[in-house]
């Protein structure tokens, strides 16, 4: 039972991160209708700009906002310098133009930092806090999950009852509405971007120093469940990815915990083919998709 709680706690600390991530994959669907196969390379290039600035001020949150900053300034370039101008024909086009971003972007961060894995140190204690002689959540899990609710619940806040929020959604699902109706489409596509960029670059930011340490593929793994999650919830579901995330954390770390690691990802695709097979648009999909 104290192990079964040990992982239950641990579990919903990394689905925490997983459904930030996931968060930022349904954002990005949610404005320009793509799947961002470069989402987990372009948070890798904002945790490195983190660390730098780290190494340099010695401040943890100094290095945390110049990740984040890092993050939105790189989704602000990539969709406007890249995206922009890809052919819009097939939706295939986005996704081969993403892939292509992915592979320069971890050759630049190999040419420049190496292949090792560079240790990242956490803000706070990561051993488990002894509550009845059970080992539970550590200080450093106890952050993730109060990082993970601000931001969601900032983001809902914003997407609910802000003039801002309510341009994004107008634009993400009746574009040609919004823009009669005087919204400028193109820069609410840019700002989806900025934030989805930001979201995944503050997941990624939370789960390397619980990891190996950084590396130009620290975040594969991430994106690959992350990627998980969002469909099984359903890409045009925020709720699914939170919920989808905590699932998927808490199922991982039971089937790591028992059954061990190489298991886990063989887990996670038992449960993506199978919501796909059942709800092929996520279990927390809309009634209706859109076309547009």
């Amino acid at each position: 039972m104290d192990r079964l709680l040990f992982l239950l706690a641990t579990g919903l600390a990394r689905g925490a991160i997983f459904a930030l991530f996931a968060l930022s994959l349904v954002l990005i669907w949610r404005a320009a209708r793509i799947v961002n196969f470069a989402q987990g390379a372009m948070a890798l290039v904002a945790t490195y700009a983190a660390f730098a600035v780290t190494g340099l001020t010695g401040s943890y949150w100094a290095g945390l906002a110049a990740g984040l900053i890092a993050g939105a300034a790189l989704g602000l370039g990539v969709e406007r310098g890249i995206m922009r101008f890809a052919p819009h024909s097939s939706p295939l086009s986005g996704v081969i133009v993403a892939i292509g971003l992915v592979m320069v972007l971890q050759s630049l961060l190999g040419i420049l930092f190496g292949a090792q894995y560079v240790p990242m140190r956490a803000p706070f204690d990561d051993s488990p806090i002894i509550v009845g002689g059970v080992p539970l959540l550590s200080p450093y899990d106890l952050f993730v999950l109060a990082v993970a609710l601000v931001v969601m619940g900032a983001l809902a806040l914003l997407f609910t009852r802000t003039s801002l929020g309510l341009q994004l959604r107008a634009s993400a699902f009746a574009p040609e509405v919004s823009r009669v109706l005087g919204v400028r489409v193109d820069r609410m596509v840019t700002v989806g971007w900025m934030l989805s960029a930001a979201v995944a670059a503050l997941a990624a930011m939370l789960l390397v120093p619980t990891e190996l340490g950084l590396n130009p593929h620290a975040t594969d793994m991430l994106f690959v469940y992350a990627f998980a999650v969002a469909v099984v919830g359903g890409l045009d579901s925020p709720v699914g990815a939170l919920l989808g995330g905590l699932v998927v954390g808490v199922a991982m770390t039971l089937v790591t915990g028992y059954l061990g690691a190489t298991v886990a990802p063989i887990g996670v695709l038992v449960l993506l083919v199978g919501v796909l097979l059942v709800r092929p648009g996520g279990i927390f999909s809309l009634r209706e998709a859109r076309s547009a």
